[in-house]
């Protein structure tokens, strides 16, 4: 049987939070199909960890440090993308933070931190990104929410908060970055068996959590449609919860 051709081979991609549980899934995945890929996040070892799995697999990936809540270390991230770069042709915003407990407790530097990396930094990768796009006429960027954004759980307030504000964002930047041939989608997943949702729902069964390659597979799914289609937002839910609304 012929091989199937890589289906993003010399496209360059940007994933965040690129050093473990989904983000390093979706790295992995869109290696797999020939992008290029630059892995930014906070911890270097873990962001080489997941660089090196990709070189031994025959795929290329540079690693780039930097806390996506610090404005001037977005700049410097973008700053070296273009200097390295012809284009970037996808952003996948997927670095977050979750921090838990019930409202009336809750302090307000963890509020603030949450806010910071979850919202503020999503908007300034995203702001940055269509800086490189808009030129181009083309890109996407898909952001990665949550199942809290567009429904409640008891002690994740400010986590939930934070997602639905990233919900808002995205929402008015498809519609605006459309005309430019940009397209901006999300992905909403609940329960992935990663250290974030260990943390947040310990009452869960891990075996029957969604596993990270699954959230990979939507993204590449997104970022292999042809120029006719375009994906607002995809719900991923465990087989063995409740339908969403």
């Amino acid at each position: 049987m012929e091989a199937r051709p890589s289906r993003l081979t010399a496209k360059t991609i940007l994933v965040t939070g690129a050093g473990r549980g989904i983000g390093r899934a979706i790295a992995n995945s869109l290696a797999a199909e020939g992008a290029d890929l630059i892995l930014s996040g906070r911890n270097l070892d873990r962001l080489h960890q997941t660089a090196d799995a990709i070189s031994e697999a025959g795929a290329r990936a540079h690693v780039f440090q930097a806390d996506i809540g610090e404005e001037d270390q977005v700049l410097d991230l973008f700053r070296h993308i273009q200097s390295r770069f012809p284009r970037l042709d996808v952003l996948v915003n997927n670095a977050g933070i979750g921090e838990y407990g019930p409202l009336a407790e809750f302090p307000t530097d963890a509020f603030d931190r949450i806010m910071r990396v979850n919202l503020r930094g999503t908007f300034l990768c995203c702001r940055e990104a269509m800086r490189l796009m808009l030129p181009q006429k083309a890109g996407n960027i898909i952001n990665i929410s949550s199942v809290v954004g567009f429904k409640g759980y008891p002690n994740q307030s400010a986590y939930a908060a934070s997602k639905h504000a990233i919900m808002g964002l995205t929402k008015a930047l498809a519609v605006e970055a459309q005309p430019h041939g940009i397209r901006v989608s999300a992905v909403l997943p609940g329960g992935v068996d990663t250290d974030l949702v260990a943390e947040s729902r310990p009452d869960l069964d891990r075996a029957c959590l969604i596993a990270p390659e699954d959230i990979a597979e939507t993204v590449l799914f997104l970022l292999t449609l042809s120029d006719r289609a375009a994906v607002d937002q995809i719900f991923i839910r465990r087989t063995n919860s409740t339908p969403f609304p």
